[in-house]
């Protein structure tokens, strides 16, 4: 009667063993003839039987289900069937179908960055943050596109994704630091960049070109950190925000980026104690850096300490005789006297003598702020700069400048 058993027991056992191989025969024929839907029914008849698979179809099974997901372009589905095969024939000690699937990996990696590129250009970035990522798990050396994923996700407002994303670059040690090659083409005399070293080398060997360059990419790790403080900060977790800033300046205590990166934190959380604390803390790092005093300038004109804002303003000026932005918060800086002069000459409408006397004090103020304000708008005209010139001109009685600058004012203002 055993007997009897075990040969009944056999004989199932290799009529289940047929069956999961004709329908893998089936899936495959199928895929032969790029009919993914009859494929992948075939695959999916044998899933409930793969505890009791034999090795050989079971592996077979996964390298089958890869090419299915892979000719329907399920992208996820794809990889997830691609890493299983993997795992097993390395839990088995084999390598029958991993080869083969490597070559179809690469090409599955090549069709999800692509995707992923072309949605993030039609600024579908949800999709393109699924797309990003899924080519990083695929490709894990290639960490710029979790780098990707992290910035399309924020832009889609998936915050919490892009927090998680972003906190991931943290702890691989993401920097985004890459060299670029570059050399002159002799002919044109145009810079132009080449995909490798090798490449540029070449091209500079056979004559055509000259004046090899190497450029180094600045590091991303304090953009990441800052990004990871400004998602905290709109989720309301701003104590969170403040040390994880705090946390990458004291490993980076002389990353001037970081302390503005934490300086701006503060002007969202409007401390702007706490933000001119850590300008002036920036600035005895780089003390050359115009940008410096000039923020320094913003933050004492807005608590009206006005000589000191004059003062950052000036600086910045001597550092960046160019700086537009400069000489325009220095003009207004100086023309933040004019409130109270104005309310003195209110207050004397009947004291003809004492009036006089404010309004010269009026024209002298507006005719020391002028030249910063010509210069302002030589740099950078903009509808602010030509306003408040004309305003003068009018006040000083400058017809000629005014008419000049009266048609543009209108143009301006649409």
């Amino acid at each position: 009667m055993k007997n009897q058993v075990l040969a009944l027991s056999l004989g199932l056992l290799t009529a289940i063993t047929f069956g999961q191989k004709k329908e893998l025969k089936v899936a495959e024929k199928a895929l032969r003839k790029s009919e993914f839907s009859s494929a992948l029914a075939a695959v999916n008849s044998v899933e409930g039987m793969l505890e009791s698979m034999d090795s050989k179809y079971k592996s077979k099974y996964y390298f089958l289900k890869a090419q299915v997901f892979l000719g329907q372009n399920k992208y996820q589905e794809a990889s997830n069937a691609f890493t299983e095969l993997f795992e097993y024939e390395k839990e088995i000690d084999e390598d029958k179908y991993s080869e083969d699937a490597k070559p179809m990996l690469n090409d599955l990696i090549q069709k999800v960055s692509g995707k992923s590129i072309e949605q993030y250009n039609a600024k579908d970035y949800a999709g393109a943050q699924v797309n990003f990522y899924l080519t990083y798990k695929l490709s894990p050396k290639d960490t710029s596109f979790l780098y990707n994923a992290a910035i399309s996700a924020s832009l889609s407002k998936e915050y919490d994704v892009s927090l998680k994303f972003y906190k991931e670059l943290k702890t691989i040690g993401y920097t985004g630091v890459n060299t670029q090659y570059f050399a002159t083409d002799k002919e044109t005399g145009i810079e132009e960049e080449f995909g490798s070293k090798g490449q540029r080398d070449i091209m500079i060997k056979s004559g055509g070109y000259t004046v090899p360059l190497d450029k180094v990419s600045e590091s991303k790790q304090a953009e990441i950190v800052k990004n990871i403080g400004y998602i905290l900060v709109n989720q309301g977790k701003t104590e969170e925000a403040v040390i994880a800033l705090q946390e990458a300046r004291k490993a980076n205590p002389k990353d001037v980026n970081l302390i503005l990166n934490e300086a701006q934190l503060y002007i969202k959380l409007e401390k702007m104690d706490k933000f001119a604390e850590l300008m002036k803390e920036a600035v005895k790092l780089d003390p050359t850096n115009p940008t410096l005093f000039f923020n320094l300038g913003v933050v004492n004109s807005n608590e009206g300490k006005i000589e000191d804002a004059v003062g950052y303003y000036k600086k910045a000026i001597e550092l960046d005789p160019e700086y537009g932005d400069a000489y325009m918060n220095l003009a207004i800086a100086m023309l933040g006297k004019e409130k109270a002069l104005v309310e003195e000459m209110n207050k004397n409408l009947s004291n003809f003598k004492k009036y006089d006397a404010l309004q010269a004090e009026q024209k002298e103020l507006y005719k020391s702020a002028l030249p910063f304000l010509m210069k302002a708008d030589s740099i950078k005209r903009s509808l602010q700069t030509v306003k408040t010139l004309l305003n003068i001109y009018d006040t000083l009685r400058m017809e000629k400048e005014a008419a000049i600058l009266r048609p543009i004012y209108k143009e301006l203002r649409g």
